[in-house]
């Protein structure tokens, strides 16, 4: 072996060194960014130095429009005019390699009938040579990378290892970014809706109590003065006035406690006084519906909680009872001492119960049981959540069981026992 042979070969060495070092730090660069444009500066930069030419650029995969687009270019002088342009699948090697999933290379782009000259044309940037590689993950389109104008023809087998190396690392790179920035507006316009969601509720809910009033106070001023089915319609138009007052106090106490999640006063309460206010909160709605409530809770026991907000919460859950109990129904709270530091409060009813798959989602904002076109029973589908909210808010659990269809409903709540 000559001298000049060793000097060749060290020199291809060292470049093959320079390389595999380039491409390690590529590599650490790709996994750690986590902004599209950079992320792919990155990998043209890379792509444009290990294979020795002019340019490169990365075109990404359009699902709405099926094309391609350019994301980014190292061309300096018709780079930042070519991001944002389409080029076609059909009549594009970028589009031949993307359909075919194969490289593609070509020595000699002006007499390839497949080249898509259009841009070339506009800018007057002169593509003499091509080589082309897809980008997939899985089952998923990603784009194109390409490589333009190697200074030094032939393309080598090395030049087409390391652009398979730089794909199969940004592919992988460019899809977690995807799925990221995906996420990231996915949540800003969940932020956005549940702004929009907390405004209407504080508007709708002070809009409607003034005019409610207003009309609870002269149906009662009507039934007092009435006789006869004047005075039951006028009982009508209180029974539905008092339920849309629920619904719109549901609103209030759901938004009070999303703002104020800590504005808890927790203290020593008697639990018969709790269950008693709620009791007492429900009571026209028992007599209306016919109702037989009965309450067995021992009066030494004491929970640690915000007595106003738990009572709230056992007043839904009484609602939700007498809501899906058939007229005449029965409905019983019992509580006892469990394992020396809880509560166990169950509400049981012999109502119209949940299936299995459901009993988890009754805790859930807004979650129906019935169809919302067919249903029976009113409600927001609140006051569960609600309740629930609050008890872990105090420390404490909630759940529901139900042996199915037309077996009734138990919900029990465990309170923290007051020292």
């Amino acid at each position: 072996m000559t001298e000049s042979d060793l000097q060749e070969r060290n020199h291809y060495l060292e470049r093959k060194v320079n390389v595999m070092n380039r491409l390690a730090d590529v590599s650490i660069l790709l996994n750690t960014t986590y902004e599209l444009d950079s992320l792919l500066t990155y990998l043209m930069d890379a792509a444009a130095a290990i294979t020795d030419c002019e340019a490169a650029s990365v075109l990404l995969w359009d699902e709405q429009q099926h094309n391609l687009r350019f994301a980014a270019t190292t061309t300096l002088q018709t780079g930042l005019e070519l991001i944002g342009k389409t080029v076609p699948l059909q009549g594009s090697l970028a589009g031949t390699c993307l359909t075919e999933g194969r490289v593609i290379q070509v020595d000699d782009t002006v007499n390839d009938p497949r080249h898509y000259t259009k841009f070339d044309e506009e800018k007057q940037f002169a593509t003499r040579s091509l080589l082309i590689a897809p980008m997939r993950q899985e089952d998923k389109i990603i784009g194109v990378l390409e490589v333009v104008n190697k200074r030094s023809l032939p393309w080598t087998e090395d030049d087409h290892d390391h652009l398979m190396v730089l794909v199969s690392q940004a592919s992988v790179a460019i899809d977690r970014v995807q799925m990221v920035t995906a996420l990231q507006k996915a949540n800003q316009e969940l932020s956005e809706l549940d702004k929009l969601k907390s405004d209407f509720i504080a508007i709708a809910s002070h809009e409607l109590r003034t005019p409610l009033a207003v009309i609870l106070g002269y149906a009662s001023f009507l039934k007092d003065e009435a006789q006869g089915k004047l005075s039951q319609h006028a009982d009508k138009v209180i029974e539905s006035g008092l339920q849309l007052r629920h619904i719109i106090e549901d609103l209030m106490n759901l938004r009070y406690l999303q703002e104020n999640p800590s504005d808890m006063h927790i203290e020593p309460v008697s639990l018969t006084s709790i269950v008693g206010e709620a009791a007492q909160d429900v009571q026209s709605l028992l007599e209306a519906n016919g109702h037989n409530l009965n309450l067995n809770i021992p009066t030494d026991l004491k929970v640690q909680v915000d007595a106003i907000l738990t009572t709230m919460g056992f007043t839904n859950i009484l609602n939700n009872a007498i809501r899906f109990t058939p007229q005449g129904g029965h409905i019983s709270v019992k509580a006892e001492l469990h394992e020396s530091s809880e509560v166990w409060v169950t509400i049981s009813d012999d109502g119209i119960g949940v299936e299995a798959e459901q009993l988890e989602r009754i805790f859930e904002k807004f979650y129906q049981i019935e169809d919302h076109m067919t249903r029976k029973h009113g409600g927001l589908g609140v006051g569960l959540s609600i309740t629930k909210a609050l008890v872990e808010a105090e420390g404490g659990r909630v759940w529901a069981n139900s042996d199915g269809l037309n077996k009734g409903t138990t919900i029990t709540v465990v309170l923290p026992l007051a020292s």
